[in-house]
């Protein structure tokens, strides 16, 4: 028996890195998976099928995880087309970094929005159908910068420790539902993004972190199987770093 065998999840922002990589995991471990993502481009698409290829049902759906009507939306079609949710990652989320001296109030309204407000949005579209089956998984991709802060990244971190409070409060509401909500704090994942950074910033970032290295994105992935699974049945309202030891 698969630890998701017949579960339905919806990844958000998993048309490529942590998202999909998780999207891949929960896959192969029986679950279908509704992705959304803000467009359907190659990425989404070359996801959708690569999740598809596993033996499950997988369909990608276009999400402004940030417009509260527009993800209401998004999940209603996702019910009509799986049936119901199970699990949700709150995974959608950017950066726009700038000292505070320079950051715009456009940049922080982005990020918070696009960061925070989406947990709100979907946490919101999906808890009454959690509540009705008396059974969930509510799984928050909070940031090592959400526990300790970084510079140039108030907004972002702002964003990641919101989130934080928010699952807390989450897993107090629901816990009596069966519904558990918990976050993951990543410190250093190495992805598209981050493989672009100079050999020199990488190397500052390595120097932070006990373990020499940065994790991959099936590091992180393993970790949001344990708590969409009922192999963490009992684990509720907590924030798992997946970050090497590393100190920010």
């Amino acid at each position: 028996m698969k630890l998701l065998e017949g579960k339905t999840a919806v990844v958000t922002g998993a048309a490529r890195g942590i998202g999909k990589a998780i999207a891949i995991a929960f896959a192969k471990e029986g679950a279908h998976v509704a992705i959304t993502d803000l467009r359907i481009d190659d990425n989404a698409l070359a996801t959708e099928k690569e999740v598809n290829a596993l033996g499950v049902k997988c369909k990608v759906y276009a999400s402004d995880a940030s417009n509260f009507a527009d993800t209401d939306s998004v999940v209603k079609n996702i019910v009509n087309d799986f049936g119901t949710v199970d699990i949700l990652v709150n995974n959608a989320g950017i950066t726009m970094d700038a000292f505070l001296l320079r950051m715009t109030e456009q940049q922080w309204d982005t990020v918070i929005n696009v960061n925070l407000k989406s947990v709100f949005n979907f946490t919101k579209a999906v808890q009454m159908i959690m509540i009705k089956k008396q059974s969930g998984s509510i799984i928050n991709m909070s940031s090592v910068v959400g526990v300790g802060g970084n510079i140039s990244q108030a907004n972002y971190s702002a964003s990641k420790a919101g989130m934080i409070g928010f699952t807390k409060s989450m897993a107090i509401e629901l816990g009596s539902r069966n519904i558990r909500c918990n976050a993951i704090a990543p410190g250093f994942i190495i992805t598209e993004m981050t493989h672009k950074l100079p050999v020199e910033v990488k190397k500052l970032w390595e120097d932070k972190i006990p373990m020499k290295r940065g994790g991959t994105t099936e590091e992180v992935a393993k970790v949001a199987l344990f708590l969409a699974s009922d192999l963490s049945s009992y684990v509720n309202g907590q924030v798992i770093g997946v970050c090497g030891g590393m100190r920010t």
